[in-house]
Parts: C-alpha cells; sequence; structure tokens
C-alpha cells in the first residue's frame, strides 16, 4: 500500500506516530508524511529548523515532506491558535503541490487539534483516497477541559467542524472505548468507528542498569517516584505539587519530573516558591530511548489527569509506556485510565485533583515490600502484552487497512469487523 501519514508533529518531537510510520515501511509499505516544523513541546523551532525549513528529508528512508508554521511559543492562548491555523493554512496550500504521488489510503494522527483532519480531507479529494483518522483527544471537549476556549459560541462553531471532518473519514479509530458515545453523537455510524489504543515503541522494556549508569548520577538518592512527559495544564501539576508538600516530612520521597512544556517554568518558580527543591526534582527533558533507563532507577512511576469528564474518557499514552517497562504505577486519575491501571493490578489509583488523596497512594508505595512492588510491575507488563502489545496492534490495523482498500476498490459499504 502507498500510504500518506498526515501529522502536524513528527520526529525529532516524540510522538507514537514515529514508531508506526516506521513499522509500516518494515512491512514493506510505501510510506510519506506530510507535517510541521517541529517545536513540540518546548515552543521552539528544533535545532536545525526555521520557518522555511528544511520542508524535506527523509527518516529510515521514509520521505518527509513539511510545511511552514507558526511555533507554539509560550503555549499562550493566541499562540496555540496560530500554531494550529498556521498549520492548516500552510499545509491546505502547499500540500497538494508536494511530489507525493499515487496514494492509496491516508492515515490522519491526531494527538490536537482536530484541525489536522483538514488537510487530510482536501487531499483525498485530489488523490481519491480513503480516510483513516486515528483519534487521540476528542473534540470540542478538550478544549473546554483544559480552558483553552470558554465561549459557548466558539465551542459550537468547533462542534460544526467536527462532524464535517468526522463525516469525511471512512474509519476512525478511538484510542479510549469510552470515545465511542461522543462519537456516535456527532452522527457517526458505529460501523466506522474501532477500538485502537496506544502501544509503546519497542524500547520501552524492563531495563537492568549497570552500576555505573551515567543515569544514576543524574537522579536524587532514595524512593523515586517519576513523572515523565509532557508538562501541561492537563497533567494537573497542582495536585503533583500539594501532595508533594504533605509528604515534605519523608526527605527519602523524592518527586522526580521528566519533560517540558508550557508549565515548566511555572511548576519550576512554584517549587521554589513551596520550598521544595529537595523533594521535588525536575530534571528536563531527555529523549525517548532514556526513559526506561531513567524508570529502571524508579521505584513507581506517576500519571496525573486534571478532574475533567473527557479526561475521564482518556487514556494517558504514557500509561503503556509505564506497564511495557515493568515498574508499579501511581494514577491520580478518573475513568478509563485508572480501569487499565486497577484490571492490571499494576498500580494504585486515586482520583483526580485530590492531592490528599495522592499523598496518600505515594505513602502506600512507600510502605510496601519491594517484592510486592515487583509483583505489581510484572503484572502490568502482562497486561501490556496482552492488550497493548505493538505487533498485534500494528498487524491489526494493517488488516483494517487492506479491507477498508478492499471495500473501496469493490464500491461496496460492507461493515469493518473488530
Amino acid at each position: 500500500m502507498r500510504i500518506l501519514i498526515v501529522s502536524q508533529y513528527f520526529r525529532p518531537e516524540n510522538f507514537r506516530i514515529n514508531d508506526l510510520a516506521l513499522r509500516l515501511k518494515e512491512k514493506g509499505h510505501e510510506v510519506q508524511i506530510l507535517t510541521g516544523i517541529p517545536n513540540y513541546p518546548g515552543g521552539k523551532f528544533f535545532t536545525g529548523y526555521n520557518f522555511f525549513g528544511p520542508l524535506f528529508e527523509t527518516y529510515e528512508d521514509i520521505p518527509v515532506f513539511r510545511v511552514p508554521l507558526i511555533p507554539r511559543g509560550n503555549g499562550s492562548r493566541t499562540r496555540l491558535v496560530l500554531n494550529y491555523f498556521s498549520f492548516v493554512f500552510f499545509a491546505c496550500l502547499l500540500g497538494p503541490f508536494r511530489r507525493l504521488g499515487p496514494i492509496d489510503l491516508i492515515f490522519i494522527y491526531e494527538p490536537s487539534p482536530i484541525t489536522i483532519c483538514l488537510p487530510a480531507l482536501l487531499l483525498k479529494k485530489l488523490k481519491s483516497a480513503p480516510v483513516m483518522f486515528w483519534m487521540q483527544d476528542l473534540w470540542p471537549e478538550s478544549l473546554s477541559a483544559t480552558g483553552a476556549v470558554r465561549s459557548e459560541n466558539i465551542l459550537k462553531i468547533v462542534g460544526i467542524l467536527v462532524r464535517f471532518i468526522y463525516r469525511g473519514c471512512d474509519l476512525i479509530l478511538a484510542q479510549s472505548r469510552a470515545f465511542f458515545g461522543s462519537i456516535k453523537r456527532q452522527g457517526v455510524n458505529s460501523s466506522r468507528i474501532l477500538y485502537f489504543p496506544n502501544s509503546a515503541e519497542e524500547l520501552y522494556q524492563p531495563v537492568m542498569l549497570e552500576k555505573d549508569a551515567h543515569e544514576r548520577a543524574i537522579m536524587p538518592e532514595g524512593f523515586c517516584v517519576t513523572f515523565a512527559g509532557n508538562i501541561g495544564a492537563a497533567q494537573d501539576f497542582e495536585t503533583i505539587l500539594n501532595a508533594a508538600e504533605r509528604l515534605k516530612e519523608h526527605p527519602e520521597i523524592n518527586w522526580v519530573i521528566i519533560g517540558d512544556g508550557r508549565m515548566f517554568t511555572w511548576v519550576q518558580e512554584q517549587v521554589s516558591d513551596r520550598g521544595l527543591k529537595q523533594n521535588v526534582h525536575l530534571l528536563g527533558r531527555y529523549p525517548a530511548e532514556a526513559m526506561p533507563r531513567f524508570f529502571a532507577i524508579s521505584k513507581a512511576l506517576l500519571v496525573t489527569l486534571k478532574k475533567e469528564p473527557i479526561f475521564a474518557l482518556t487514556i494517558p499514552s504514557k500509561v503503556q509506556s509505564y506497564l511495557a517497562c515493568a515498574k508499579p504505577i501511581i494514577a491520580a486519575l478518573d475513568g478509563e485510565g485508572a480501569k487499565v491501571i486497577e484490571e492490571a493490578d499494576a498500580g494504585i489509583t486515586c482520583p483526580s485533583e485530590n492531592p490528599e488523596a495522592l499523598a496518600e497512594a505515594v505513602l502506600a508505595m512507600y510502605n510496601l515490600p519491594e517484592t510486592d512492588r515487583n509483583i505489581m510491575g510484572q503484572k502490568g507488563r502482562k497486561y501490556f502484552e496482552k492488550h497493548f502489545e505493538r505487533e498485534m496492534l500494528f498487524d491489526r490495523l494493517e488488516e483494517w487497512m487492506k479491507a477498508l482498500l478492499s471495500q473501496r476498490h469493490k464500491g461496496a459499504k460492507k461493515e469493518v469487523k473488530e
């Protein structure tokens, strides 16, 4: 198959679409990428890039066509709007003129914004190719949940846009089963919705570190509870910091934060203002390849989200990475994310936005024997292998792609069975 992936984000930005693109190529498919200039999560263009390019490069022999965009900057509402719509504008303007060649199928990756779909739908018309839409975030729900948009009129307009996009997609792949209800309410028949959760790159697995590994010098000593990923509004760092304050009398418990994002400076200032420098350690951003090594030193891994109905429907992608590394998880989550961890018996969960409950969960994990924590981690790994294993999911996706193309060629409207 000749597959065009449309995604605002791609390597060197760290998203799951990088691994999926590479695996599709390894399976013998011709893969191309239409994406933007990398600037996530720091808000500045990566070294070697600027507004004007480079507009073409290759990643593992995969052609990568880039279009200009305005970087996220400090993540303010204005900058995010400019970032989102500049990608759509330039992708629609320049995408049709790139030497993409024949395309059998267009695959959209959407961790936000949903406007990523617009250039893909334009190319659908021009290339006469079906579209598969892998949805990571629900819109317009995620806009109101993060506080990015509060105007009911704007949310209604976004809702109209969402319905237009859904109508234009041949198949919608939801990363959480809990998304189905919202998608159906937008008029999508259930036969066009499939469950396709995130997996984790092959590099996410248990690691045995050398005694002199340099990560040991970077991590604090003691009982490390590690958060890895985007430092944004959705991740609810207010609750994390409030819980850390409650456990200040336990100096051996260290909160380790690995990552970057628009809330990084605020968190840094709060750590200083609250006198938490001995307890909360901001390590900055490291490549994905380093994460399993940091996890190996950690006693538990932390995932949090704000208390919003939309987030209760979501399975944060870091959950799969944590499970794959066989480490116990502490989760301040509601809904689907907490359900996965509880079903796996892979950690301790507590409600979102409850600092006291989070502090109690961390203390409970701290007081468990090492053997019990190891058992939790092993159960998590087994659950990952059963439900989220990479090759299993990619094989399933490939079969869906073949079925969609077969239907397209026959001109039939048969249901794709999960």
